[in-house]
Parts: C-alpha cells; structure tokens; sequence
C-alpha cells in the first residue's frame, strides 16, 4: 500500500489559472482594493477600542461585566470562525468581504445607542462575527493576489491593518478630544467604512475554485483539518499568545518594575506598535529573498532577545528598545502563517484560513491571562518571561513547521 502519510502536509504547487492570465492593471488595482479592505478593518477595530471605557460608563459597567462586554467581541469571533470558512469557499471573497465588512460597519453604530446591556452583548458578538468574517475573507483574497502577482504581499497588508488601527485610534482621540459625542463618532466611523467596503470590493480577484477546493467546500468530510492546519494554527496560537500578552502587559511592566511616569510608561505600546510596522512592511521582502522559514527564525529569535533583554534590563531604554524588538519579531508571525494555511494541498484558502485564525485568536484571548495567573503566582518579570520562551518555541518549532509544507 503506497504511504500517504504525509500528504495531508502538503503545500500546495502554485497554481496557473485565471488569475495569473489577468493583466497586471487588474491584479494592481485587486491588490489596492485588499489595502483598502485590510486599512479599514483595523480602522474599525480601533475605533471600537477607543470606546471600551465610554461603553464601561454608559451602563455602569464593574469589571465582571467589562469583561463579560469584550469577551462577546472574542466569542463572536471565534464562533464564526467555526462557520465561514466553507461558506467563504462557496460564496467567495466579494461577497464575504462586503458581508463581513458591513456588519461590522453596521453594529459599530449601534453599540453606543443600544438601550440595554443584554443589547449590547448581542451587537459585540454580531461585532466579532463580522470581524471574524472580514478576517478571513480579506486573507483569502491577499493570498489570492499574492498568487496571482508570484511575489510576497501578505506582510504589507497586514501592515496596513495596522496603519488603519493607528489611525482609528488618533482619529477617534482627536474628535472625541474636540468634543464631538461619542455615538457621533461611531457612526461617520461605520459610514466610512462601509463606503471604503462597499467601493473597495468589486475590484477584487474572481473565485476560481479547482476540484479539490470544491469538494472541500461542499462540506464531504473533513480534510480541512489537516495536520498541516493543526500544525501552523498551533504555531500562530503561540504566537499570538505572546502578542496577547503585549498588548496588555507592556505599559503595567514600565509602571510598576521600570517605575515609569505614566507619559513614559505609555510608550511601551508605541514602541511595540511601531516595531510591528516596520517588521510587517519590510517582511515581504525578506520573504522574498531568504524565504518564510528563515523570516519566522529569525524574527522570533528578534522577539526573544528582545524580550529577554526588556526583563534582565529592567530601565526605561533598554525597556523601550526590547518592546521595539518584540514588535519588530512578532510582526511577520500571522502573515506568514496566513500565507501557508491558505496554500495547503486539497484545501480551500478560506477553510484553511478560518481554522488557522480560530486556533490564533484563542492564543490572543489566553495570552493575557497566562501571563496574569503566573504573575499573580509568582512576579510580573516572571510572567513575562512566558512571552520569550513562546517566541522561543516559534523559533524552533515554526520553521520546521514551514519546511515540512515546502513553504
């Protein structure tokens, strides 16, 4: 009996069709349509974000029921993520990404008028489903565009996911600063985005579905859980567990071990953020030229030493510096992840995305409390030292991960 043993591992042969035949105008003005989408998905998330304290006062919300409140936003999310992979293989990109793009446009508006709690909780969860789906669907088509284009993409959209939150956030700050209400500012923000969605979509790449992503789309059994899914969703869950943690850690590390001002202390989110600009827009490049086993070594051996060197030099520069380097090594993580879920052999971009991202967004939800339970056990360095050793593991693990599929 031949062994197929490690089939189910492999990543798919690049693939001629209909995309690589469509002129180079085409394919540009598909890859400025997917910038659009990805800015304008991290530009609604951030502009949700800034609102978790105005959503806290309005109906008198304890900690219990905050967090109750953002975990509604995770648990649509990942419920979802359960969902659409297949229905994204069916339907296609377009229609997810406008489906995606306007709920979530369309319940961001709603969050600050609903009139009860129990409203609230339903609006954050169609919020995350909507996320969720935009998610999917955006890195169904950067794969597809990437393809179709034969050079490294993935890392520069998800770059501009991050230039989208960043001006989500200052946006929203400055108006808010100025006075305008808050429910106000959630509905231009929606508005804009599902004018940016509803423009942005019909430029993107047509479906072009083969033999076997139509059999894993029509739903015969399971070959969509793969152990080449399980194995980068494991590597993107870790991962992420180490972002997790970032983003709620880094600022209460300056505070209370560096002794920071709080105006300093602050800056430990900006260096990570901009450390993660700069790793997502130069990463394609790198990819490129030494390929993604060798950028996901060296990136998360970066967030490692970074890491390491934030806690054995507990002082405001080499702090900042490490947190730089943190951002800078995680950066390329999800993208390259991404790329290869959406590549592997008999499966649709869409499902194996969807499993992927489903793995990653636990890692997102774990991470902070995996660092809070082993600080709480023992000291905040401590805990965060669980943030190297996960880049650590990436580092050893992800690119062999990576080879195995022939990425």
């Amino acid at each position: 009996m031949p062994d197929h043993s490690t089939d189910s591992l492999a990543a798919a042969p690049p693939v001629s069709g209909p995309h690589q035949t469509l002129p180079v105008a085409r394919l540009n003005r598909a890859r400025v349509a997917t910038m659009a989408i990805f800015f304008i998905a991290g530009f609604m998330y951030a502009s949700w974000g800034v609102h978790v304290p105005t959503v806290r006062d309005r109906f008198h919300l304890d900690p219990a029921l905050l967090s109750c409140a953002l975990f509604a936003v995770a648990g649509g999310s990942i419920a979802a993520m359960t969902r659409i992979g297949p229905w994204i293989a069916r339907v296609g990109t377009l229609r997810a990404c406008l489906a995606g793009g306007l709920t979530m446009a369309v319940s961001s508006t709603l969050i600050l008028v609903v009139p009860a709690y129990w409203m609230l909780l339903v609006v954050l969860a169609a919020f995350g489903a909507g996320m969720a789906t935009l998610d999917v669907a955006m890195n169904a088509e950067a794969s597809a565009v990437e393809e179709a284009l034969e050079r490294p993409i993935m890392s520069s959209l998800h770059g501009m996911f991050s230039v989208g939150g960043m001006a989500g956030a200052a946006a929203g700050g400055a108006l808010l600063a100025h006075g305008m209400a808050p429910a106000l500012h959630l509905l231009l923000a929606g508005a804009l985005s599902a004018v940016v969605v509803v423009l942005a979509c019909p430029a993107v790449l047509p479906p072009t579905p083969h033999e076997e992503q139509a059999a894993s789309a029509s739903g015969h059994g399971n070959r969509w859980r793969t152990p080449a899914l399980w194995a980068l969703g494991a590597i993107a869950l870790i991962a992420l567990i180490a972002e997790g943690a970032m983003y709620d850690w880094a600022t209460v590390y300056m505070r209370d071990v560096v002794r920071a001002t709080s105006a300093t202390a602050s800056a430990a989110y900006a260096a990570f953020s901009a450390g993660m600009a700069a790793g997502r827009f130069s990463g394609d490049a790198v990819r490129a030229r030494f390929g993604a086993p060798q950028l996901v070594l060296a990136s998360a051996s970066l967030a490692c030493l970074g890491m390491i060197g934030a806690l054995l030099l507990p002082y405001t520069i080499p702090a900042l510096a490490g947190f730089t380097l943190m951002g800078l090594g995680l950066a390329n993580m999800m993208p390259v992840m991404f790329a290869a879920a959406a590549r592997v052999k008999g499966v649709h971009a869409a499902e194996g995305l969807a499993h992927v991202a489903g793995l990653a967004y636990f890692g997102l939800l774990l991470g902070p409390v995996v660092i809070g339970g082993v600080t709480q056990a023992t000291s905040l360095p401590v805990g965060l030292s669980v943030v190297a050793l996960c880049a650590a593991l990436v580092a050893l693990a992800g690119p062999k991960v990576l080879r195995r599929l022939g990425v």
